[in-house]
């Protein structure tokens, strides 16, 4: 039995599996953020352009 629980302390696969996800999590919060803010700067910049813009009278 003490054999068993020594093995299953050594054991660190378990471990690096949590360590991957905790980084594929980290990513995935940093490119969402990246995104919300080059969205809300390329919306911003489209708003811009279009009130500069006019109709060609015809």
């Amino acid at each position: 039995m003490t054999n068993l629980m020594k093995r299953f302390v050594r054991n660190e696969d378990g471990a690096t599996m949590v360590e991957y996800g905790l980084m594929v999590a980290l990513i995935a919060v940093v490119c969402i953020a990246a995104v919300t803010l080059v969205g809300t700067d390329v919306a911003a910049m489209f708003n811009h352009v279009a009130s500069k813009m006019t109709v060609p009278a015809t």
